[in-house]
């Protein structure tokens, strides 16, 4: 299904929603290099029985318009499940939706595409984490996403190294952005009915209407800190030794990424509510998860 004519005239508008697609694309690609030269890599007698993870893409198509490629990674020896899932959709919301999304109360054509990364690795002592980030063009155009890490053990090292990376990545938008953008992360990834943090927190961003080549700019260099500290941080911890105890205490603190991602998180909220594949939407989840 082709395209609908753009809602915006302007031709730079245009070329920058295919870079954008075009990165979007490529990211994915280098990012699951890295997760399977991980599955190589790793040596442990704990997943010795296992093939190294490989990720199967999925293509899947949108009734409005668009569609994406599901990157899923299952019972790998280092990841449990990882998804790295990007979709280019478009069409118009729903005069309901329409309302909630800036630029789009009076038009209601909309075309977005992003990237999505989940990673829930086996070992307890290597810590889940997040990417998204998007380019979503109304009447105005702007880019949003986020980057957090969710270890089930917090190790202030770790956690440093990770805020680190994504503080240098901030550089790209200003001084300013890594304090905002670090206490908007602390804000969004909360789950208010439980009274605690989702994990150790990272970044979030959104809207960045006012400069959209420099979003662009800072976007990439968003993906790119993800890609070069979070696969370090994994290698670190990917063979320590495991006890029953700390799987128990990790399928625990899934419970707690399944809660915010199905009552809180804004994404899987317009993936559903713009028609996504729901597969797709909810491939965040893990695969196991206890409650008390």
């Amino acid at each position: 299904m082709s395209e609908p004519a753009p809602v915006h005239p302007d031709a730079a508008v245009e070329a920058r929603k295919q870079a954008a697609r075009a990165w979007f694309e490529a990211l994915r690609d280098r990012l699951c290099a890295a997760f399977e030269a991980l599955e190589d890599r790793l040596d442990h007698p704990r997943t010795a029985h296992l093939a190294p993870g490989r990720f199967e893409r999925r293509p899947w198509r949108r009734p409005g318009g668009g569609g994406g490629v599901m990157g899923l990674m299952r019972e790998g020896r280092v990841f449990e499940k990882v998804g790295v899932n990007v979709s280019t959709v478009w069409g118009r919301f729903e005069p309901d939706f329409a309302g909630r999304v800036r630029g789009a109360g009076e038009d209601p054509r909309f075309w977005a595409s992003g990237i999505s990364l989940v990673a829930h690795p086996r070992n307890p002592h290597v810590p889940p984490a997040h990417l998204n980030t998007r380019h979503i063009v109304t009447t105005e155009a702007w880019f949003g996403g986020g980057a957090d890490l969710n270890p089930i053990v917090p190790d202030d090292a770790e956690t440093a190294a990770f805020h680190a990376r994504l503080a240098e990545a901030c550089q790209v938008w200003g001084p300013e952005a890594y304090p905002r953008f670090k206490a908007w992360a602390d804000d969004y990834f909360y789950i208010p009915h439980r009274g605690e943090a989702r994990g150790v927190g990272g970044i979030f961003y959104d809207e960045l209407v006012a400069d959209p080549e420099r979003g662009f700019a800072f976007t990439r260099a968003v993906g790119e800190a993800f890609l070069e500290v979070y696969p370090r941080l994994v290698a670190a911890k990917m063979e320590r030794p495991w006890s029953e105890e700390e799987r128990a205490h990790q399928l625990m603190r899934r419970g707690r990424y399944v809660e915010f991602n199905l009552v809180y998180d804004r994404g899987t909220r317009f993936g559903l509510e713009t028609g996504g594949n729901p597969d797709a939407v909810l491939m965040s989840l893990p695969p196991l998860v206890a409650w008390p």
